[in-house]
């Protein structure tokens, strides 16, 4: 079984810019457990933006 997901995001205004097309992934058989949610992996949260 396959999912999609579709990654945009929303301005102000309404309007909406895709940042990832639609894609089909496969979920995991079963997620590994964390107590806590990971550290954010992204570009400016990796160079310390704040």
């Amino acid at each position: 079984m396959t999912m999609t997901i579709k990654v945009y995001e929303v301005d102000r205004e309404g309007g909406i810019r895709v940042i990832r097309p639609e894609a089909e992934v496969a979920p995991l058989d079963r997620p590994e457990y964390a107590p806590e949610y990971p550290a954010c992996k992204c570009p400016t949260c990796a160079e310390g933006a704040s």
